[in-house]
């Protein structure tokens, strides 16, 4: 199971680590020692660090990972920007924890022998199932420099008065020391060293033992690669949801804002649409509190509730003028296809969108299909633009209705249960020449079609490249609290064995333009070449093809 998808009712932030301390990594850029040309590599990589540390000094966690994450497209060999977004990413994964109300309710009800055994089990899913198998002496270090981490945010110090400067920094060294000592060949030395972090904790600076250790249990989840995570039980029920295509909410899709949150798209007959609420509007208050006064995740938070209840939202279009909607929160039906058209009529062009690649797409890509032949469908546009990926299986499946034969995909995992190939199958096979629109947010199970339409030559791919998200992760749920986690499992590869991890998918035409319609919240609903210089281009290669046919 692969899932990396996109969140819903949610921030939109883009998803092994070893701490360094921020100001030793930038203190020589701030100091402007560094004298370059404006426009040479280096001059360029030391602005962007310098607007990255801005974001940090302000705790923007959510808007620095994604400043990092398109950073490092632009210098994938910078260790630096690696390292920042890791240490972006940490600080922003305990601030959603300690916004999320399933966690807070953990922490309160939840008895220390208990949370010792959560983090047992959590060590006993990373040993089975990791794609690199640490040891339990590097989880708990992992646990540890993840707990230094959280002492730095307010929300994990909440109602601890002993915490000042002073008191944190010989805790952090006391820490470290005990740790380095400690003989950790298994897991019950984990769980045992762990034990006494907290006590520790809780006698240096109040800390409660149950928040340390299920810190040491998320630094042992969340430390290991970009995609592994512990994920609390609304966050699991969330993963759940998002496979299976539905969830309860309002039906729109955020991203954190500096003056709120962004709407970047509504999903069609959702309770936003028949709201009235537009992609590119702000929502800048949620039942009277304003968003902009706390985290976005805890801002999203606001937005959830029981099927049935209603939410009063302020809204604030481009302009800033507001308006307030109130809005039911119901069970929203996400579609995975999106805008099946005939965009040519004369050549037969048609048109598709898959957005996610979810348990629903390939029984949805056929009923879409089967439209499209019914309206003289010739030549056929599939637009992966940012589809964020989904289920592998998804994705393979839908790459088997237009590939007759061979591979599709493969897995190389750390058991042989995890090296798997998947390959296609001629009956039911759509043979209608394609066209693959990527762009850098198109990732993982959506790599995974382009890469074997490409690979197989079934196609033309334009565009530009895709993200570059070569991993598989699968779901564990944990026993007794109805929480989980994320792990990376497996490593997949194209058809002819090339890896994606970092080098995406190039497209056979390169289109570049500086506004992507289906990331710009501000797009036209339904799409069309005139407005987008990559659709006209992938219509115009249709035609050619169709042309020599």
């Amino acid at each position: 199971m692969e899932t990396r998808m996109r969140r819903t009712d949610r921030p939109i932030i883009r998803g092994s680590w070893k701490a360094a301390l921020l100001l030793l990594l930038v203190s020589g850029f701030a100091r402007g020692q560094i004298a370059e040309s404006p426009s040479s590599p280096a001059s360029q990589l030391t602005e962007l660090l310098r607007r990255g540390y801005q974001m940090e000094l302000e705790r923007r966690w959510g808007e620095a990972m994604a400043y990092y994450e398109d950073a490092m497209r632009q210098f994938p060999e910078e260790p630096r920007l690696r390292r920042r977004f890791d240490f972006a990413r940490l600080h922003h994964d305990v601030v959603r924890r300690f916004s999320d109300r399933s966690f807070r309710g953990l922490l309160a009800r939840l008895p220390v022998n208990e949370a010792l055994d959560v983090y047992g089990e959590v060590l006993l899913k990373v040993q089975a199932h990791h794609v690199d198998a640490p040891t339990c002496k590097e989880l708990v270090e992992r646990g540890a420099n993840q707990l230094e981490i959280a002492l730095s945010e307010p929300a994990f110090l909440e109602g601890c008065p002993a915490a000042d400067a002073q008191a944190l920094d010989a805790f952090r060294q006391e820490l470290r020391r005990a740790i380095g000592l400690c003989l950790i060949q298994s897991r019950a030395d984990a769980c045992s060293a762990v034990a006494a972090a907290a006590t520790l904790a809780q006698h240096r600076l109040g800390l409660p033992p149950v928040r340390v250790v299920l810190e040491f249990a998320c630094g042992a989840a969340n430390t290991l690669d970009s995609y592994s995570t512990y994920l609390t039980p609304d966050q699991l029920a969330e993963v759940y949801s998002q496979i299976e295509g539905n969830f309860v909410g309002l039906g729109v899709e955020l991203k954190a804002h500096g003056q709120g949150l962004l709407v970047m798209r509504v999903i069609r007959r959702s309770p936003a649409e028949r709201a009235g609420i537009r992609a590119g509007e702000r929502i800048v208050a949620v039942e009277g509190r304003f968003t902009k006064d706390v985290p976005p995740e805890q801002a999203a938070n606001l937005l959830q509730g029981p099927a049935g209840s209603t939410v009063q939202l302020t809204l604030a279009d481009a302009q800033g003028q507001t308006r307030n909607v109130l809005v039911r929160r119901e069970r929203v039906e996400v579609p995975s296809i999106e805008d099946t058209q005939i965009l040519d009529r004369n050549q037969g062009v048609a048109y598709l969108r898959i957005t996610c690649f979810q348990k629903t797409t390939p029984q949805d890509l056929d009923a879409a299909l089967w439209g499209l032949y019914q309206q003289q469908m010739r030549s056929l546009i599939i637009d992966l633009r940012g589809n964020p990926g989904g289920l592998l299986v998804a994705a393979v499946e839908a790459a088997d209705r237009f590939l007759e034969r061979g591979v599709i995909v493969s897995t190389r995992g750390r058991h042989a249960q995890e090296d798997l190939t998947y390959s296609a199958h001629e009956a039911g096979t759509w043979r209608v020449p394609l066209v693959v629109l990527l762009d850098q947010d198109s990732a993982s199970a959506a790599e995974i079609f382009a890469g074997a339409i490409r690979d197989h030559r079934r196609g033309t791919i334009v565009g530009s490249r895709s993200f570059g998200k070569g991993s598989v992760q699968g779901i564990f749920p944990l026993s007794s609290t109805g929480a989980g986690v994320r792990l990376t499992t497996a490593r997949f590869y194209s058809p002819k064995g090339h890896p994606y991890n970092a080098l995406g998918v190039q497209p056979d035409v390169q289109v570049h333009q500086v506004a992507r319609p289906f990331s710009d919240p501000a797009a036209v609903s339904s799409p069309h070449p005139s407005a987008d210089p990559v659709l006209a281009t992938a219509v115009l290669v249709a035609q050619q093809v169709m042309a020599q046919r």
